[in-house]
């Protein structure tokens, strides 16, 4: 995805309504905090979890992001690990790497490099 692209779906989120969907209000806090995240930049989970008020639910906003149903337009590939390792991306840390490509992927094409 191209970062004119990118701002594109970014800004269309803004029309999407992610009160009609089954999902919990800690969702709602982790997905809406995940949408200011900027293009090209990344922040851990720990940094999410203090940004919605709960700075020791690092892995519940993982589990928050893991079943996000607005992923790309919600940009969870840009939460990565304390670590500064990609961490998971469709709610797994998958053995081969084929999933951790695709967040690299997308990361690399909005400007964020990384040498895992």
């Amino acid at each position: 995805m191209t970062i004119s692209k990118s701002k594109q779906v970014l800004k269309s989120i803004k029309t999407k309504s992610i009160d009609k969907l089954s999902i919990t209000e800690f969702d709602k806090k982790v997905y809406e905090k995940c949408k200011s995240i900027p293009l090209g930049k990344v922040v851990t989970y720990a940094t999410m979890a203090m940004a919605i008020g709960n700075p020791k639910a690092m892995r519940a906003v993982g589990n928050s992001l893991r079943k996000n149903p607005f992923a790309p337009e919600v940009p969870c590939h840009r939460v990565i690990a304390s670590d500064l390792s990609l961490g998971g991306f469709y709610g797994s840390k998958d053995s081969n790497g084929e999933l951790l490509k695709k967040k690299l992927t997308l990361l690399s094409n909005e400007g964020v490099l990384f040498n895992p």
